[in-house]
């Protein structure tokens, strides 16, 4: 674990019994079946920990709410969800405080409300579980919440989505994710084996000799009676039924929290992002770009070689499009490619002629670039940038032009340094994360 920054909560100690039998350290011991009245006061630790959740935070609080808590069985080595319940360890519960506890508590929550069980597609599992945590993990410790000791916080991936963070994982990581995540299709099959074998409670409860030298049997089974076992992956029909469910959870909560006042900071901007309609960048760019279209019909009277009849005909002025793209380093070089695509695809139909800018915290040396509209977009080789962003050395370009440009096209993660003042033409911002924009039109390219 070394090579992963860690949270470290120096007043937290992990609490462990530890043998010490002359220099060697042993394993910790097992600790005997809890009782029902510990496993009833370990759930009172997480309903406390909710309603205090209710209180100082309402937004995640009502998340968190959604979640029935249920104590599982030896399956659930930490805590774990389906998308309908929080599962937990009741030892593992046991074993933080109530800060940690929260953590906890809003990590599951926050699965379930950023539909993670949704979108994974055709991603592998074990990055896609990790991309989910490490999504979520920098902004609760942003936010000021304190995770368990030796849980991996990744802040490079602060302000990023699992989409966004999946790419950029190794994929012969050997780090686990911090949870289970059940509602997959592979979940159960994963949590079954170990090794290539069964699971400890099973080979027990298949070998009742063993269970008989047990001098503990009776309690052991009377805590197993009270736990819950692994409940089955969802269907894609539970799947979709529970993505809507969540996205209304997510808009309820966050209608309460603004109610008391209590909704801002990166949660503002999550809740922005995925409560807008889930419509291609594609379909909204070329809806947008359909309206600076020039194409029109004149009914002007035709010369009188044409006969004396006057017919419609089809009128065209090219238009003058400007395209920049940030290249400090948060856009990928795939990225840019699918968008150059796109507007040359888009270029083609409605006749426009391009100058493409390249720009990170000033124009690069080889800007600009120009295509007529009956040139291909093809991207340069080279671009340079990867410093800070700026925004303002783009705009001061198009002022100096003699001829204004009909549309600004802005190609980036919006985390840079934005003119004073709206310029007197249209800037569409194709925004990649969840930065908003002071001015112009936006639209997410996620």
């Amino acid at each position: 674990m070394d090579k992963y920054p860690t949270w470290q909560d120096e007043p937290t100690k992990p609490e462990q019994k530890v043998s010490i039998i002359g220099e060697d350290i042993v394993q910790p011991q097992q600790d005997k079946a809890l009782t029902k009245k510990e496993l009833e006061a370990i759930k009172g630790r997480l309903t406390k920990a909710r309603t205090q959740l209710m209180l100082d935070k309402p937004f995640l609080g009502n998340l968190v709410l959604r979640l029935p808590l249920i104590a599982a069985d030896s399956w659930c080595k930490t805590s774990a969800t389906d998308a309908k319940s929080f599962y937990y360890n009741p030892e593992f519960i046991d074993s933080l405080n109530n800060h940690q506890i929260k953590f906890i508590l809003i990590h599951e929550a926050l699965h379930c409300a950023l539909t993670h069980f949704a979108r994974r597609g055709n991603r592998t599992k074990h990055k896609w579980d990790l991309a989910c945590d490490f999504a979520i993990n920098p902004l609760l410790v942003k936010e000021g919440f304190h995770p368990p000791i030796d849980v991996p916080i990744f802040r490079q991936y602060e302000g990023m989505i699992a989409e966004e963070i999946y790419p950029m994982i190794d994929d012969n990581i050997d780090q686990e994710p911090m949870d289970q995540h059940l509602y997959d299709d592979q979940a159960n099959d994963d949590s079954k084996e170990s090794d290539g074998g069964l699971r400890e409670d099973q080979l027990q409860s298949d070998s009742p000799e063993k269970i008989n030298k047990d001098k503990n049997s009776n309690t052991n089974k009377t805590q197993s009676s009270q736990l819950a076992q692994q409940p089955n992956s969802l269907s894609p029909d539970e799947v979709e039924s529970l993505a809507t469910k969540w996205q209304k959870n997510l808009a309820s909560s966050a209608q309460l929290a603004k109610q008391a006042g209590k909704l801002d900071g990166e949660f503002a901007k999550l809740i922005d992002f995925f409560l807008q309609p889930q419509v291609s960048w594609q379909s909204l760019l070329a809806q947008y770009m359909s309206t600076f279209a020039r194409d029109d019909f004149s009914y002007s009277r035709p010369s009188r070689r044409m006969g004396d009849a006057i017919l419609p005909s089809l009128r065209s002025h090219q238009l003058d499009i400007t395209v920049a793209i940030d290249t400090s380093g948060s856009i990928s070089q795939e990225e840019i490619d699918e968008f150059v695509s796109e507007v040359n695809a888009i270029k083609a139909n409605i006749r426009a002629g391009i100058t493409l800018l390249a720009c990170d915290d000033k124009l690069c040396e080889h800007s600009p670039w120009r295509f007529e509209a009956w040139n291909e977009l093809q991207f340069p080789a080279s671009l340079g940038g990867g410093k800070g962003t700026n925004f303002i050395p783009v705009f001061d370009y198009i002022a100096k032009q003699d001829t204004p440009s009909d549309v600004l096209i802005y190609f980036t993660d919006a985390k840079g340094k934005f003119p004073e003042f709206e310029p007197d033409y249209p800037v569409l911002w194709l925004i990649k994360g969840k930065e908003r924009v002071p001015w112009g039109s936006r639209i997410q390219l996620n």
